[in-house]
């Protein structure tokens, strides 16, 4: 498919919005290896470094990952664990460091939630944590 050269949006914003429209159809299923950066370029018509920009994009958005030299694959979902917070709570989201990139084993672009309840700091991965906090008795 190619892009359409004619508009106003970028090429690479347009490649990522085909693929984007196909993992969340599940054409392209979990788990599925996309085509190599060649052919892509190739049926969208435009450069590699388009389709680079356009696969960071996917990335940045946790729905690919790619392994070096191999390629990249659309993302497993991961059903959330659930982590119940009591009392009052802060609690944001950063990039993890390397070291906890490794320990959480995070794709690129995935944040990780820096909570601070009932004394007490913990780190955990944002693409599979969900918090719940239960209500008030």
């Amino acid at each position: 498919m190619p892009i359409d050269p004619d508009s106003y949006v970028p090429a690479y914003q347009q490649i990522a919005d085909d693929l984007r429209g196909r993992i969340e159809s599940r054409e392209l299923p979990p788990g599925r290896k996309l085509p190599a950066e060649d052919r892509l370029a190739d049926s969208y018509g435009v450069g590699k470094d388009t389709v680079r920009e356009a696969l960071a994009q996917l990335r940045s958005e946790g729905l690919i990952r790619t392994v070096n030299r191999d390629g990249s694959y659309v993302r497993e979902q991961i059903e959330p664990d659930v982590v119940q917070l009591q009392g009052p709570a802060r609690i944001r989201t950063r990039m993890p460091t390397p070291e906890e990139r490794r320990r959480f084993r995070l794709d690129e672009g995935v944040p990780v939630l820096v909570v601070e309840a009932a004394g007490e700091l913990r780190i955990l991965p944002g693409h599979d944590t969900e918090l719940e906090i239960p209500p008030p008795r």
